[in-house]
């Protein structure tokens, strides 16, 4: 996510500073004539925008609903037992994470609304399952735990940066609170298999 929004920034920087070198310099006083390109700032980056409440439900179910599947994957192709039992308690946790979250969402009467952020994350899980479906072995085992540390760090920078700061809702940002403990403890427990991992 946080790869994605710089991504946005970086480009909008370019357009500025591509644009501020087109600007006309041919006034007799060595400045830029009006009569020709004037050059505005460019508008804040559409990722840049607070996510509405509807916006952070479907991120919290694009979110889980990954990482089950990714772990549904780790308990049968895993080799490593550490691996395959983190497969496991991601399909649990992330799974009853998501059941509170669509239960929440319903009892809100909140559609869950696609934004460039659950569709970057949606994306990124599609290539991060191809990945893994052509890895076999401890190749297996190391693809799927480097990116769980990954994918844990940036859903623990979301929920600080952007999801509990602009929840409206008191009952949704009281669930992203409670889950954000687990969170990072899901990534503690993979960067210590990780870690063992890289000694083997």
């Amino acid at each position: 996510m946080g790869k994605m929004r710089s991504g946005v920034f970086g480009a909008a920087l370019v357009l500025a500073v591509v644009a501020g070198g087109c600007a006309p310099d041919d006034g007799a006083d060595g400045e830029a004539t009006t009569d020709s390109l004037t050059v505005a700032p460019p508008p804040a980056p559409a990722a840049a925008a607070a996510p509405t409440d509807a916006q952070i439900a479907m991120i919290v179910v694009t979110a889980n609903s990954a990482d089950s599947a990714a772990g549904e994957v780790a308990k049968t192709k895993g080799v490593n037992a550490d691996v395959k039992a983190f497969g496991q308690r991601m399909v649990t946790d992330h799974g009853a994470v998501n059941k509170q979250a669509t239960d929440l969402a319903t009892k809100l009467n909140v559609t869950p609304e696609e934004s460039d952020i659950s569709r970057q994350m949606k994306s990124d899980a599609q290539a991060h399952m191809s990945a893994l479906q052509g890895a076999s072995g401890s190749e297996f085992d190391k693809a799927y735990i480097d990116h769980e540390v990954t994918m844990h760090q940036q859903v623990l920078d979301a929920l600080d940066q952007q999801l509990i700061p602009n929840a409206q809702n008191a009952e949704l940002k009281s669930l992203l609170e409670t889950v954000r403990p687990a969170i990072a403890a899901h990534l503690e427990s993979a960067k210590q298999i990780q870690s063992k991992l890289g000694q083997q």
